[in-house]
This record gives structure tokens, C-alpha cells and sequence, in this order.
């Protein structure tokens, strides 16, 4: 930074107002795009800039941890399909849907599990005709399609239209494949978006080929977020041919983008009934979900992502391929996170903790899935959605809204794990929710962000105290500062 910032009148919030010796406001000093010092209001002078606080409550920057970028980006452009409640209405909204400028419909969002009717390639077919038409499942582990999308795909047809797993995967890698400048401009918007709710950096786990997707955007004068991004098991070896290692900064985008782990997807989703379990389903007691990466492949992978440099996100939902990542980790010394920990075995809460494997969550699809979870997993035995539990067994916890499966929005985010629900019923499972405070120290950086001299002035001026659990849900943000640079001011 050029020139210094002066944050005037600001009231530090959270676990790190306890670090200062008075509750009365105070002027935090930036320079060089650091903290430089923190004091009473009135003792600090600068040359620079001066930022208003007007008693505003400051926290540090807000993270997503796992974010698909651009698939989060273009669902802007889908037919949403979160409210559907039956099969017949998701054929007939896409019906009358627009198709978008490659002739495909595309909606996104639905949630089949407590559809009373089943999707059915011909009661896509019969609504649709022949323009190819593309409904994503909230979860992305699973896609309908109608016959011409089948064949636009090369894909064979399946009687219930449906394709999962990685073949669905591989459906949305092609959707997603915009015009890069489209999609960049779409990055660039939705970016925005965040910022204005306090969102100063994210973990990237698109499937493309991020490296350079992440230097177009810089060169192109994306300046908003820091970014981590994933690397696939399909670019693994390209990764480490090219010197990729975890924590390397990208070239040409001014240290704002950095590698970041591997990301393997060791089991499916709970909405999809592929979610690896110890028991079965309750509406199909000899179905336990897929193993997508079998254990010793898993071992193996590790090793190799470790041996190389990577750190590792391991998805891994039911309790079966939680197990099993663990054991992975356990295995190899490898480090990194497990995204989700849906399903959770007693015994393996402290594992986390020993292993100093991170329990990367998203507090939202607890929320989200309270309906269907009892529905489908009524014979499990493990802890559903643990959040306390996790931090109780010493386990250190980061949150993100794996967007668009949910929203990007840390408040958001932050509501759901602290209230347990998501409209006017009785909190789910309120044994594990959390403390305000808690939940803001895992939406900041790895949660380990700090406000104090030398720290990096990522920061977010609240108007409202985010100790309030009533404040959550719907936080005014004030302003976003990157590095002391505002991104976001109201």
C-alpha cells in the first residue's frame, strides 16, 4: 500500500476485543497493507487516508472455505429450482425455462429426497421436447437430463434420466465450461457480491484447471478475494510436473492467489443416497452409498500428494468414508482437511484432533438437510452434523457454504451454526450448536485470524455486534478491506 489508512472509531468485536485493555472505541492504524497499531480513538495520526468507522464493530476478513467458483458464479444464470417440491413441477418450470445462448437449459438447486414423485427420463422428455435440458441437483452429485441432452452429451440414456457420481461430475465440468470471459465476468460479479458481505478470501475447489484460470482473472484486474485454489486427481501429476506445491503463490496476481490442496472425492452425497455409511439407507436398508476412492487407493494418493508437497481435502460425508479418510491421514502423516463430516462415529472425534486433520464443515447443510437426514438415516449411528462435538474433542474447525449448494454468505453461515435452524422451528440437534464467537473464529482465515499488530488488515466493519445471535442472520456489513484496501463500502 502506498499510503497509510487511519480506521477511525472502531469497536474491535469478538474473542479479540478481550486482547485490548478498554472497550471504548479505537483507531487502527494500516500501512503497507498491515496492522501497523491499534490505540484509543484520538492518539494515532496519519498523513494517509481516513476511514469513518462510526463506531461500527470491526472482525477480521471473512473466509469460505469451500466454494465451487464458477459453477457458483454461473448459478446466477440457471433456473433455480430450490422451491420445487415434485418432479412434474422441475419438468414443467424447465419447460418454459429460457434456454441460455449454447441452446441448453440449465437449472440448479433441486432437492428429490422428499419429492413424493421420482424423476423419470420420459416425464422430462414429455415437458422439454428436444431442446437439451439439464437439472443440477443442490447436492452436484447427481444430474436429470432429458433425451437430447443424453445425446448432445454422448452420454446412453437411463430409464430415470438420472447420471451420478462422477458421471455427473464430468456433466457439470461441461456445463461450466463457458467462454472464459463470460464466466470471468460472472466471477468478477459474484465477487462483488461477497465482498459486500465481508468475504476477503475463499478456497476455490472448481474442477477446471484453476492455475490459469486465477492469472486471466488478475490480468484482467481481479482484485477482491485472496484465493487458495484445488487441484484434482486428474491434474495431480500435471501440478507437480509444473513445480505446483500448497502454499505457492501464482504469478502476476499481485500474492493474492496461492495453491491449494488436493481435493479428492472419496464418497457421494447424502441427497443422492451415495454418502459412504456404516448402515444402510432407511428406504433401502442394502444400500451404504459408494466408496468413490477405495481405502488403500486413498492411502496412495495421500502418500503421493504428500510426498509432493500437497496438503489434502478429502470429501468424504458418511461416516463410513470419514473412517476412512482418517485412516489415510493416519496412514501417510499427510495434512490437510476433511470437507463436510456429515456423518460422524463417536470414536472418531478425537482422530481429528490427534491427527491435526481439519474438519472443514458447512453449518448451513445441517439447515438444509434436517427433513431429509432423519428420513434417510434414521438406522445410523454416528453424530449427524457435529459442530461442538468436533471443537469439544479438540478438533480444530473451518466453515464454508460449498456455494451454490448454499449461499455465500458468512452470516449466513455463521446463523445456522449458532441457531440450528433455518426458519421458526425448534433448533436441530441444539446440542452442537456454537457460540457467536465460536462461529466467527471459524469463518475467518483457516480459522486463526487475528486483530493485532503485524496481522494483515483483512477486515470487515460490522453495524451490528456480531456477539448478538440476532445480528447474525442478517449483519449490515459496513465495509470490506482487503489489505487495507476498501473492496466493499455501503
Amino acid at each position: 500500500m502506498s499510503r497509510d489508512l487511519l480506521l477511525r472509531a472502531v469497536r474491535v468485536a469478538g474473542e479479540w476485543r478481550d486482547l485490548l485493555p478498554t472497550d471504548e472505541p479505537v483507531d487502527i492504524l494500516v500501512r503497507e497493507g498491515v496492522i501497523a497499531d491499534i490505540a484509543p480513538t484520538g492518539n494515532l495520526r496519519t498523513g494517509g487516508d481516513v476511514l469513518d468507522g462510526d463506531g461500527c464493530w470491526v472482525v477480521p476478513g471473512l473466509w469460505d472455505h469451500h466454494v465451487h467458483t464458477v459453477q457458483w458464479a454461473l448459478d446466477a444464470q440457471r433456473t433455480p429450482l430450490g422451491a420445487i417440491t415434485t418432479a412434474a413441477e422441475a419438468a414443467a418450470v424447465m419447460a418454459s425455462a429460457a434456454p441460455l445462448a449454447d441452446g441448453r437449459r440449465v437449472g440448479a438447486g433441486f432437492r428429490d429426497g422428499l419429492w413424493p414423485d421420482e424423476p423419470a427420463l420420459r416425464t422430462l422428455d414429455e415437458r422439454t421436447g428436444d431442446v437439451p435440458t439439464y437439472l443440477v441437483n443442490a447436492d452436484v452429485h447427481s444430474v436429470w437430463l432429458n433425451s437430447a441432452a443424453f445425446r448432445r452429451e454422448g452420454f446412453s440414456p437411463t430409464s430415470d434420466g438420472m447420471l451420478r457420481e462422477e458421471d455427473a461430475f464430468e456433466i457439470s465440468r461441461r456445463l461450466n465450461a463457458a467462454d472464459p470471459a463470460m464466466a470471468d465476468a460472472a466471477v468478477q460479479e459474484a465477487a462483488r457480491r461477497a465482498a459486500a458481505r465481508g468475504v476477503t478470501g475463499l478456497v476455490d475447489f472448481d474442477m477446471g484447471w484453476n492455475a490459469e484460470a486465477w492469472q486471466r482473472r488478475c490480468a484482467a484486474g481481479f482484485r477482491t478475494h485472496r484465493v487458495q485454489f484445488a487441484v484434482y486427481r486428474s491434474g495431480l501429476e500435471r501440478a507437480i510436473e509444473e513445480g505446483l506445491r500448497s502454499g505457492l503463490g501464482i504469478a502476476g496476481t499481485d500474492g493474492l492467489v496461492h495453491v491449494g490442496p488436493l481435493k479428492l472425492i472419496s464418497d457421494g452425497s447424502l441427497g443422492t443416497r451415495t454418502a459412504a455409511c456404516s448402515h444402510g439407507y432407511s428406504d433401502d436398508p442394502a444400500n451404504h452409498g459408494v466408496m468413490n476412492i477405495p481405502p488403500d487407493e486413498l492411502r496412495e494418493l495421500l502418500a503421493r500428494a504428500t510426498a509432493s508437497g500437497f496438503d489434502v481435502a478429502v470429501h468424504a460425508i458418511g461416516d463410513l468414508a470419514v473412517a476412512s479418510a482418517l485412516d489415510a491421514f493416519t496412514f501417510t502423516g499427510a495434512r490437510g482437511t476433511i470437507e463436510h463430516a456429515q456423518l460422524v462415529r463417536h470414536a472418531d472425534l478425537a482422530r481429528f484432533a490427534r491427527l491435526g486433520v481439519v474438519a472443514s464443515v458447512q453449518p448451513r447443510h445441517a439447515v438444509d438437510d434436517r427433513d431429509l437426514a432423519p428420513l434417510l438415516w434414521s438406522d445410523q449411528q454416528g453424530i449427524a452434523y457435529p459442530a461442538a462435538s468436533l471443537i469439544a474433542a479438540g478438533a480444530a474447525v473451518r466453515f464454508g457454504s460449498d456455494a451454490p449448494v448454499a449461499p455465500l454468505d458468512p452470516w449466513l453461515t455463521m446463523a445456522a451454526a449458532v441457531t440450528r435452524t433455518g426458519d421458526d422451528r425448534e433448533p436441530w440437534h441444539p446440542e452442537e450448536s456454537l457460540s457467536p464467537r465460536m462461529a466467527l473464529r471459524a469463518s475467518t482465515r483457516h480459522g486463526a485470524a487475528e486483530i493485532s499488530p503485524g496481522a494483515p488488515a483483512d477486515l470487515v466493519l460490522c453495524a451490528a455486534d456480531p456477539d448478538d445471535p440476532a445480528s447474525l442472520e442478517r449483519m449490515p456489513v459496513a465495509a470490506t478491506l482487503l489489505a487495507g484496501r476498501p473492496t466493499y463500502v455501503s
